[in-house]
């Protein structure tokens, strides 16, 4: 059986910098960042006070009011970013075509908020006066299966759970599905709505969290003086489906989805393995399943958490793979400027990847000051930089020892 060429139509995007992709895309290109002092919690009751926040979000412009107060925020993202995403994509499901339209939407931790609130209401009012919505709002499969109700997609329904890689995982299984010719089209990608007291409070007793207090300058992956991560929520979504659909709809074709990788360190829960070894794997497994060798990669979104140990890591990574034109190579962390979303950083970075082949420009990683003696290569520092993009791999690690990689190229 031929595999299907899978090609991408639709993009759908809410996060920090804006709540759809057009929005966020310029602020991406102008360097901004969506990091600011966290609302969502008191910060004055943690040690990290930052955090990226989504702005000005209404489900009710995507949704019935009475669905929305079902759904946790990082379902209502999801819906939210899919519907912009088939829009976009201009696909109509009709009973013509549902049970060969899928979803497949990760999320890292699910119904955080959920879970919290109702465990307070749990201990001040007792177990009666827990929602009988608490269990499906908080699944972290929920997502796809809204998704799912909300469009009519009859298709398989999934979702991949592995940390921060979860958007990613989703993104290269659907890939497979539709290669296989499982179904036709896939809705695809990552959602999160983390920023709640208990992930907070985790994050921080991690010690993971930036402790630094200028919101815009806290993200610095790469930067000698990165000092954390900082937390942020959204959603990505794409539109995948075999290139035969997309050619008989005479639909928009973004990129090519052509290489996933993925691997598991066998190491440690939250630390990435020594030198970056499982990483590498899962780059070198991705773009050898494109057909391509690492020297067709013209840039790499990292996953760039601005930590200390993933940044270095992920470099050395990036130079077991690619050797001496890992110095050739762009690599830039948009996390510089979304923070890290979590399970829906693939998703969003699989977005911002295909928007950097269709406009042949690199987005930056702003607040790269310090160079770091461990992290030597080409970050695009500061400033986008117009260039021809044909390939692009989009990395995501997650705790777990999780470790994925996608090859997007230019459709031809």
């Amino acid at each position: 059986m031929d595999n299907k060429r899978v090609v991408i139509t639709g993009l759908g995007a809410i996060t920090p910098l804006g709540n759809n992709v057009d929005t966020m895309w310029e602020n991406v290109l102008a360097g901004k960042s969506g990091i600011d002092f966290v609302t969502r919690v008191n910060k004055d009751d943690f040690p990290a006070k930052v955090a990226a926040e989504v702005k000005e979000f209404d489900p009710t412009a995507y949704m019935d009011k009475k669905d929305a107060r079902k759904m946790d925020p990082f379902t209502q993202y999801a819906v939210a970013a899919a519907k912009m995403a088939v829009e976009d994509a201009k696909l109509t499901i009709d009973d013509s075509n549902a049970h060969r339209v899928g979803v497949w939407i990760g999320s890292g931790i699910g119904g955080m908020q959920t879970w919290e609130d109702q465990h307070t209401k749990f201990l001040e009012k007792g177990p009666k006066r827990v929602s009988p919505f608490f269990v499906p709002m908080m699944i972290p499969d929920m997502a796809a299966g809204q998704v799912s109700i909300q469009l009519g997609a009859k298709g398989i329904n999934s979702c991949s759970v592995t940390a921060c890689a979860s958007g990613a995982n989703s993104i290269g299984d659907a890939f497979k599905a539709v290669q296989r010719g499982d179904v036709d089209y896939i809705i695809a990608g990552g959602t999160e709505a983390p920023i709640s007291n208990m992930a907070f409070a985790g994050f921080s007793s991690a010690k993971a969290l930036s402790l630094n207090e200028d919101p815009s300058k806290a993200s610095r992956p790469f930067d000698k003086n990165r000092d954390g991560f900082v937390m942020g929520e959204g959603s990505g979504i794409l539109i995948m489906e075999t290139l035969e659909t997309a050619l008989e709809r005479g639909a928009h074709i973004y990129g090519e989805i052509v290489g996933y990788g993925a691997t598991g360190d066998a190491y440690h829960i939250t630390a990435p393995a020594e030198h970056g070894e499982g990483a590498a794997r899962a780059m070198q497994k991705a773009i050898e399943d494109a057909g391509l060798q690492p020297e067709d990669v013209d840039y790499i979104n990292a996953h760039g958490t601005s930590t200390a140990l993933n940044d270095k890591f992920e470099t050395e990574a990036i130079k077991t793979v690619f050797g001496e034109y890992a110095y050739k190579v762009a690599v830039s962390s948009t996390k510089s400027m979304t923070g890290h979303l979590l399970g829906a950083a693939g998703g969003i970075e699989s977005v911002i990847s295909l928007k950097t082949i269709e406009d042949s420009i690199i987005p930056a990683t702003i607040n790269y000051e310090t160079p770091d003696e461990d992290c030597d290569l080409d970050y695009v520092p500061n400033e986008a930089r117009k260039q021809n993009v044909n390939v692009v791999v989009s990395n995501s690690l997650g705790f777990g020892g999780h470790n994925v990689a996608l090859v997007f190229k230019k459709y031809q």
